[in-house]
C-alpha cells in the first residue's frame, strides 16, 4: 500500500513545481553576479567594459564566446562555464535592457 502512495507522491512533484512559474527576478539575480565588475546596472566604472547600451544579441555572442573559450579574458572565459546557455540569455536580456 506505500509504495503506491510514493509513487503518486514523486509524480506530482514536477507538477507542482511547474504550477508555481519561474522566478520573475531570475535575470535579474543572475545578473548580479556580475555587478563585482560591471555594476548591477551595467554601467562599468572602472575600465571593465559596460554592458548596457549593447543589445542581447551582441552581449549574449560575446557570453557565449567567453563560455566556448574564443574569447579569452582573466576571468570572463571562467564565470561564463558556469552557467547554463539559458542562464547566459536571461543574463544579456537584463542587461540589454538597463539603461
Amino acid at each position: 500500500m506505500r509504495i503506491p502512495l510514493v509513487l503518486a507522491v514523486l509524480l506530482a512533484l514536477p507538477l507542482t513545481a511547474a504550477a508555481q512559474g519561474t522566478d520573475p527576478n531570475l535575470s535579474r539575480n543572475l545578473a548580479a553576479t556580475c555587478g563585482g565588475c560591471h555594476n548591477i546596472t551595467g554601467n562599468a566604472v572602472t575600465g571593465v567594459p559596460p554592458l548596457t547600451g549593447q543589445s542581447k544579441e551582441v552581449l549574449l555572442r560575446t557570453l557565449k564566446e567567453y563560455k566556448d573559450g574564443k574569447r579569452q579574458a582573466t576571468v570572463m572565459h571562467q564565470l561564463a562555464k558556469g552557467y547554463t546557455d539559458e542562464q547566459l540569455e536571461l543574463i544579456a536580456a537584463y542587461f540589454a535592457a538597463q539603461k
